[in-house]
């Protein structure tokens, strides 16, 4: 699994990642921006919860599966996807994939009626903390830290 920065002409404060990696000898790749806590309360209140959020920072993050793929069970084509998050206390989060993927102002572009996956996933909550969001592709999925909370969304 490979981590690399994309070098924008001008410095961003939530600079655009890109990683990518297989699972079950399937390409997938992902591009977000990535932003920092910076002594920020993050979930519940920059990230409200009950909201889609683009799970990143700028233009909406991109996940790219090479070929068809199960995200959670549930049967996803290959192509490009915008991936947003609804974050809840106390509750499963969902996951989204989106048709829309070139999307400039992320979250506030969202259409839920291109709606390709929804699926339910459990955080988990450490002591460790992750100052900037990091996005991994990891071998049952992609995994999503930032601040305390770890979601591994699992791709077979």
């Amino acid at each position: 699994m490979t981590e690399d920065t994309t070098n924008d002409v001008k410095e961003r404060a939530s600079p655009l990642k890109t990683t990518s990696g297989n699972i079950g000898g399937k390409a997938v790749a992902v591009e977000y921006g990535a932003p920092s806590v910076k002594g920020r309360v993050i979930w519940g209140d920059l990230v409200p919860y009950g909201e889609v959020w683009r799970t990143g920072a700028n233009e909406a993050t991109n996940v790219t599966f090479e070929k068809g793929v199960k995200v959670e069970g549930e049967a996803v084509e290959a192509g490009r996807y915008s991936l947003f998050t609804i974050p809840k206390e106390d509750e499963p989060w969902t996951i989204i994939l989106n048709s829309d993927w070139d999307l400039e102002h992320g979250h506030f572009q969202y259409n839920e009626e291109n709606d390709v996956l929804r699926v339910d996933v459990s955080p988990t909550f450490g002591t460790d903390h992750q100052e900037m969001l990091s996005i991994e592709v990891v071998n049952k999925g992609i995994e999503i830290k930032w601040e305390k909370a770890k979601v591994l969304v699992n791709i077979e």
